[in-house]
C-alpha cells in the first residue's frame, strides 16, 4: 500500500495578520467535502483532488504569508496539489539502489538537491535515509498576474533491512526500516523554501 504524508499547519501559532489571511481563504470552505464524495468513485476523487475549496489568492496575500510561513504560502496557493512524491531507491536497479550512488547520479545529471541539514537526512536508527530535490519556479497565475514561485519537488528514501531480517536471502518491503521520522520531514519540507530554491 501507498505511504501517504500528512502534514499539518498550526495556523493559531502564527501572528493574527497571518491568521486572517490564511482564514480569508479557508472560511470559504463551509461544510466538510469529503461527506458529499463517494470515495468509492475514481471520477468524484479526481474532481474533488483537482478543483480548489477556496478562491485564488492574491499576490499580495501570498508574499505576505511567504514572510511568515512558507509552507503556508504554498499550501494557500497550490490548495490540494501534490506537495511532493517518494522514490524508493532500494527498489531501484543495484547501480542506484542505495540513497549515496543515486543522489550522485541525480548531481551528475544536474539535479540541485536540498541541503538542509545535510544532503542525506538519517533516522536516529540510521535505517530511514532520505533526500529530496529542491523544487522549481514555476510561472503561477494570481489575480494580479504571474509569478514565480515554488512548486512541487520529489524525494527519495532508502529504507534499510531490520536487523533481525539481514539474513534473509529473499527481502521484501515488510522487512524494511517502516515509518517516517519528524525531524527528517522537517528538513525534506524545505525543499521549497526561498533558501532552497535560489541558491
Amino acid at each position: 500500500m501507498p505511504r501517504i504524508f500528512i502534514s499539518e499547519l498550526k495556523v493559531d501559532e502564527l501572528s493574527i495578520a497571518t491568521q486572517k489571511i490564511i482564514k480569508h481563504y479557508t472560511n470559504q470552505v463551509k461544510n466538510d467535502p469529503v461527506d458529499d464524495i463517494d470515495l468509492n468513485n475514481p471520477d468524484e476523487i479526481i474532481n474533488f483532488l483537482s478543483n480548489p475549496l477556496w478562491s485564488l489568492p492574491t499576490l499580495d496575500h501570498y508574499n505576505q504569508l511567504l514572510k511568515e510561513t512558507e509552507y503556508g504560502s504554498w499550501v494557500i496557493y497550490n490548495r490540494y496539489y501534490l506537495n511532493h512524491y517518494t522514490i524508493s531507491v532500494h527498489e531501484l536497479e543495484k547501480e542506484y539502489n542505495s540513497l549515496e550512488n543515486f543522489n550522485n547520479f541525480l548531481i551528475s545529471i544536474g539535479i540541485k538537491l536540498n541541503d538542509s541539514g545535510g544532503i542525506i537526512k538519517k533516522s536516529n536508527d540510521g535505517l530511514l535515509l532520505q533526500s529530496s530535490s529542491v523544487a522549481n519556479k514555476v510561472n503561477a497565475n494570481f489575480k494580479e498576474g504571474k509569478s514565480l514561485i515554488s512548486g512541487s519537488y520529489v524525494e527519495f528514501a532508502e529504507r534499510k533491512v531490520l536487523p533481525k531480517f539481514k539474513n534473509l536471502d529473499k527481502i521484501k518491503s515488510i522487512h524494511r526500516r517502516d515509518g517516517f521520522e519528524t525531524s527528517n520531514a522537517d528538513k525534506i519540507f524545505e525543499s521549497t523554501y526561498e533558501k532552497q530554491v535560489n541558491k
